[in-house]
């Protein structure tokens, strides 16, 4: 596995595969990585002949407020996990590599980058689509492999790949989850063991409304609130949504009939962590 640091090295080793025909995928991290990212990275290696892999804590995505400096860093780990997962190219940039100075442009998905995670953080998914453009025109992958546990950002890059007539496939792999049905995420890592427990109660709540959708319940509103009824059962989370919407769009919806995501962010402590499930059309 090849670590590069510099965009122009980057550039010209993503260039130097792909010229010869070869298939590249790539999987864009903050590092942290889990048996989530583990997952991606397979995937990307079934489907393509060579993976690159990003690790970059973007600054651009986190509000001020938010935990950027203590962000989990694990990149010694991290390089470990993947060259003993055969990736090719491993990209580590720093901040003043990816942003050069009195850099000014930002790409924003209008409309759907103000919905659920958008509404909760404002400026999160400018950051995000503005980091991930760069790393596209940097890797210019044919595939990019996400994870279903951040499906509004899915859908904030799919628009984004739609709209710039982007050449990428954007591959969107399944949640991976713990023993117990948390899913796996870099900032579980900041739960102590009784927050951990806590944290079970997002899992607990989608089943719930899973349940009442699979028994004949369509309506929105009502299986909404089965699952904040779930959440409110436990005293330590603090719900920020729970929403039925479209997974395209992100928007409201009321009729379940077409399918739907149910997505859920609550913070467990000073934790705030996000889970959601896909309804099929029924």
């Amino acid at each position: 596995m090849k670590q590069i640091a510099s965009v122009a090295e980057m550039k010209a080793a993503c260039r130097a595969i792909t010229r010869t025909g070869e298939s590249l995928g790539f999987v864009p991290t903050m590092g942290a990585l889990h048996a989530g990212h583990a997952s991606l990275v397979r995937a990307s290696k079934a489907q393509c002949q060579a993976t690159a892999v990003s690790i970059f804590v973007n600054p651009l995505q986190f509000g001020p407020t938010e935990d950027l400096a203590k962000y989990p860093r694990t990149l010694e780990r991290d390089a470990e996990m993947l060259e003993a997962l055969g990736v090719n190219l491993l990209f580590l940039p720093t901040v003043e590599e990816m942003y050069a100075a009195g850099a000014t442009t930002h790409v924003e998905v209008a409309g759907l980058s103000d919905r659920l995670d958008g509404r909760s953080r404002p400026g999160h998914f400018r950051g995000v689509a503005t980091v991930v453009a760069k790393l596209f025109e940097i890797v210019r992958p044919d595939r990019a492999f996400f994870g279903q546990k951040d499906a509004a950002q899915v859908a904030v890059l799919r628009r984004m790949v739609r709209d710039l007539d982007m050449d990428v496939e954007l591959v969107v792999c399944p949640i991976v989850r713990e023993p117990d049905g948390l899913a796996m995420s870099s900032r579980n890592a900041y739960l102590n063991a009784t927050e951990r427990k806590q944290a079970l109660v997002l899992q607990r709540a989608l089943m719930r409304v899973l349940h009442e959708a699979e028994k004949g319940e369509r309506d929105a509103a009502k299986l909404i609130s089965v699952g904040e009824s779930v959440i409110a059962e436990e005293p330590a989370a603090r719900l920020d949504y729970f929403a039925v919407v479209d997974p395209d769009s992100l928007e409201a919806v009321s009729d379940l009939s077409r399918g739907a995501l149910v997505a859920v962010a609550a913070f467990v402590g000073a934790t705030r962590l996000i889970d959601n499930l896909l309804l099929a059309p029924r």
